[in-house]
C-alpha cells in the first residue's frame, strides 16, 4: 500500500490481510461500521466505504440480522433459480420448522421472517401458511421441536433430586443449543406444547413425594423453570457481545479491573475488598454458574418442602 493510499484503503487492506491470514475466518463477523469508527477514529462515511470496498472484492457480505460477515455472498436461493412457471416444491411442516430454527440459530429470533424462510426453501411466502399458520404459530412449533430434541431418558430417576436435575439440565442443553429459545418461552403464560409440558410434569412428580399441596407443587415447578430460563437468558447477549467486542466475558472484565478497583476503594465496598479484587482470578462461566445455582436451589427447595410437608393423618 503506497503512502498516497486513502484512509479507507489502508483500513480495508488491514482487514483483507486478516482474512487472507485466517485471523478472520469465513462465517465470522467482520468489524462493523461502528467498530471501525471507534477503533480507527474515522467518519461513518469512511467506515462505510471500507466495507463497500471489501464487499466489491467478494471478501465480505452483508447478512440480515447479523451484520457484515466474512466470505462471499451466498448463491441465489432455490426460488430465485427456479424458472418461471415451474411449480413450487412440496414441503412438510417439519421442513419448514427446521428451516426456521436454522435461521433463528444463526441470526436470532428477531431476524426471523416468513419471507426469509420462504426464500431459503424456494417457495412463495404465502405457501408457508399452509404448513405452519402465521409466525406466532410457527414460533410455538419451533419451541416444541427444539425442546423435543432433548428427550427425557427412558430410565426413571431414582430420587426426587435426580428427577429435577434431569429436567433442569435438559432445558439448559436446549437453551445452549438454541440461544433464541429462552426468550421464546414464557414464565407467566406457559405454552401448552407436547414436548414442553413433560418438563413441568417431571418436577411435579419429584415434588409429589413430599406430600405438599397443589399450589406449592406448582410454585416449585415454576421456580425451577424460572431459574434455568433466567440464567439462560444471558447466553445470547453474551454470544453477541463476544462477537461485537472480540473479547470473552473474562477478557472484558480484565480490561475493566482498574475501574472496578477504583470504585471499590472510593465507595468502601468491603465485600469486594475482601476478595482482593484486583488480584482475584475469577473464571466466569455460565455453565458453572448454572450448576452452582441449581445445587443451591435444590438444597433450599428440600428444606422448604420438608417444612411444608402435609401432616401425617
Amino acid at each position: 500500500m503506497t503512502a498516497e493510499a486513502a484512509p479507507y484503503q489502508q483500513i480495508a487492506a488491514e482487514i483483507r490481510r486478516a482474512i487472507e491470514s485466517g485471523k478472520l475466518r469465513a462465517g465470522e463477523r467482520a468489524p462493523s461500521t461502528r467498530a471501525l469508527v471507534r477503533d480507527h477514529g474515522i467518519a461513518m462515511a469512511t467506515a462505510t466505504k471500507v466495507l463497500a470496498t471489501l464487499q466489491q472484492e467478494g471478501l465480505v457480505h452483508s447478512r440480515p440480522g447479523v451484520g457484515t460477515v466474512v466470505g462471499p455472498a451466498p448463491r441465489p436461493s432455490v426460488a430465485q433459480q427456479r424458472p418461471a412457471g415451474r411449480p413450487e416444491p412440496s414441503l412438510s411442516r417439519e421442513e419448514v420448522v427446521r428451516a426456521a430454527i436454522a435461521i433463528a440459530d444463526e441470526e436470532g429470533l428477531a431476524a426471523l421472517s416468513m419471507r426469509g424462510i420462504a426464500t431459503d426453501l424456494g417457495v412463495s411466502t404465502m405457501a408457508l401458511y399452509r404448513y405452519v399458520g402465521g409466525k406466532d404459530a410457527l414460533v410455538l412449533q419451533m419451541v416444541d421441536t427444539a425442546v423435543g430434541d432433548f428427550p427425557f431418558p427412558a430410565k426413571r430417576p431414582t430420587s426426587w433430586r435426580e428427577g429435577i436435575e434431569t429436567a433442569a439440565r435438559l432445558q439448559w442443553s436446549a437453551y445452549r443449543a438454541h440461544l433464541w429459545l429462552p426468550g421464546a418461552v414464557s414464565l407467566s403464560r406457559p405454552q401448552a406444547l407436547p414436548n414442553l409440558l413433560p418438563h413441568t410434569d417431571a418436577v411435579l412428580r419429584a415434588v409429589s413425594g413430599f406430600g405438599v399441596d397443589a399450589s406449592t407443587s406448582l410454585y416449585a415447578a415454576i421456580t425451577v423453570f424460572g431459574y434455568v430460563r433466567g440464567v439462560a437468558l444471558n447466553l445470547e447477549p453474551e454470544a453477541r457481545a463476544e462477537q461485537d467486542t472480540g473479547m470473552t466475558a473474562d477478557e472484558w472484565a480484565e480490561h475493566q479491573t482498574d475501574q472496578f478497583v477504583a470504585l471499590i476503594g472510593a465507595h468502601d465496598l468491603a465485600g469486594f475488598r475482601a476478595l482482593d479484587f484486583g488480584n482475584f482470578d475469577f473464571d466466569y462461566d455460565l455453565d458453572q454458574l448454572f450448576e452452582f445455582g441449581l445445587g443451591i436451589l435444590l438444597d433450599g427447595l428440600a428444606v422448604k418442602l420438608q417444612r411444608m410437608r402435609a401432616p401425617q393423618r
